[in-house]
């Protein structure tokens, strides 16, 4: 993922409290067989200290390839829109002649996958899950015990421990304060898809930013 300076997130704290407020959805990218492409595999996952938990059906093609090569990568995406070129013109150019671009933020962590099939383990697994996703709205999980123990042979899952974390918010923070403050006024206004959640990370970039210097 190509990551300029100013697209660069400002520190730990920036990622981990954009992951934090709902960005819980990602995909999970393996290295397939020899000769193969990519599996990659959509899922809710939870942060467990400096891992990453999620379970996938048994039945999913990405176990063979975790077996293969445990070295993964999951990515989140967030809070995109689509910048038309008119809004981006240079001052003294016809709008028309604007460059568009593409607002998102996304965070990449590189981890070493750990299959997870003990019982037991997997019931802790989606009791820390249901605890994130359903919280005091769940039967008890337990291996041998309805109404999940029958269902965890079902499923396997995965402790994404994480290696290394890439974060990018790209909102134009080279550019100047008024420009950024003038084009998240329109998408607010357009108010379309993510435009409401892309237009706060660039007024939340900004008043952190100010004037990006190299």
């Amino acid at each position: 993922m190509l990551t300029h300076p100013w697209d660069a997130s400002l520190d730990e704290a920036e990622w981990r409290d954009w992951i934090a407020d709902g960005h819980d959805f990602g995909q999970l990218a393996v290295n397939g067989p020899p000769g193969e492409p990519p599996v990659v595999v959509p899922t809710h996952f939870v942060c467990d200290g400096g891992d990453l938990l999620i379970h996938l059906a048994r039945p999913n093609p990405v176990w063979q390839a975790v077996e293969h090569d445990p070295q993964v990568t999951f990515t989140v995406i967030g809070d995109y829109a689509y910048v038309p070129g008119t809004w981006r013109a240079a001052p003294g150019l016809a709008p028309r002649d604007g460059v568009p671009t593409s607002y998102y933020a996304a965070v990449q962590f590189t981890c070493r996958a750990h299959l997870v099939d003990d019982p037991q383990a997997k019931a802790d697994l989606l009791t820390r899950q249901l605890a994130r996703f359903q919280p005091g709205d769940h039967a008890e999980v337990a291996a041998g015990r309805p109404p999940y123990g029958r269902l965890l042979s079902g499923i396997r899952g995965l402790r994404l421990q994480v290696t290394g974390v890439r974060a990018k918010f790209k909102y134009d923070d080279h550019k100047s304060a008024e420009h950024r403050a003038a084009v998240a006024a329109r998408l607010t206004a357009r108010g379309q898809g993510l435009d409401a959640p892309a237009a706060a990370q660039q007024r939340r970039r900004l008043n952190r930013i100010g004037t990006w210097k190299p």
